[in-house]
């Protein structure tokens, strides 16, 4: 089965300093049939006006992962880090027992756009961490593994039964991911447009899909796709 969730019906806030768009019922945004997929609980489409940001403030008991698609996103957290990544890294962070953290846009000219995404964790109190993973040089026409709880093959290791995935896609390109039976996998088209099992999507837009054996992709444009295989 494919479900639809179109860009267009999320959630939005516009703070001038921060356009955000919501997949899942987050902040002021509450919609009781979007309220997570599985352990799949934030994905948010942020816009960070030049010199905005998120100041000091804090987490706990939450997988909290961010894709950088364009400018620059300036991290500082109490466990000690200061980073600054940019567009094609991702940024892993593991609350556990509780870290607080800022992100700004550093940039005083050029917006950032990114997408967060939360995942609950298999387990509460644990020892937070970072991480990072580089992807803006993996190569096209391929489905590349990002996140997994065991960190195989160079991924980021995250406190749950997840993996994630980042399908980099020129037009005509063509993958396919296939799904064990049981697992569950939502898709977001962070940029471009796709069809999906024969269901087209452009930018913003995703699928939940349950009882399935594979998901076929097929560019229609240069894309970067976001894939979530969940149990």
């Amino acid at each position: 089965m494919l479900t639809l969730r179109p860009a267009g019906e999320r959630g939005h806030a516009n703070h001038g300093w921060l356009d955000s768009w919501f997949t899942f019922s987050f902040a002021d945004y509450h919609d009781p049939k979007h309220m997570h997929f599985r352990a799949l609980r934030v994905i948010n489409d942020d816009r960070i006006a030049p010199g905005g940001g998120f100041g000091m403030h804090p987490h706990r008991d939450m997988e909290i992962i961010s894709y950088v698609l364009a400018g620059a996103l300036e991290h500082k957290d109490s466990m000690g880090n200061g980073r600054v990544i940019r567009a094609g890294d991702f940024q892993y962070m593991s609350a556990g027992s509780g870290v607080t953290h800022s992100e700004f846009n550093p940039s005083g000219t050029d917006e950032t756009h990114l997408l967060q995404m939360w995942i609950l964790p298999d387990r509460k109190g644990t020892k937070p961490r970072y991480a990072e993973k580089a992807a803006a040089d993996l190569p096209p026409g391929k489905i590349h593994l990002i996140a997994s709880p065991s960190g195989r093959d160079g991924s980021i290791a995250i406190h749950q039964d997840a993996e994630i995935f980042l399908a980099k896609l020129n037009a005509g390109d063509r993958v396919v991911h296939e799904l064990k039976p049981a697992r569950h996998l939502w898709l977001h088209v962070a940029e471009g447009e796709v069809a999906v099992n024969g269901q087209r999507l452009a930018s913003g837009d995703a699928v939940a899909l349950s009882g399935e054996s594979e998901v076929r992709l097929e560019s229609l444009a240069a894309s970067q796709v976001l894939l979530f295989d969940l149990n």
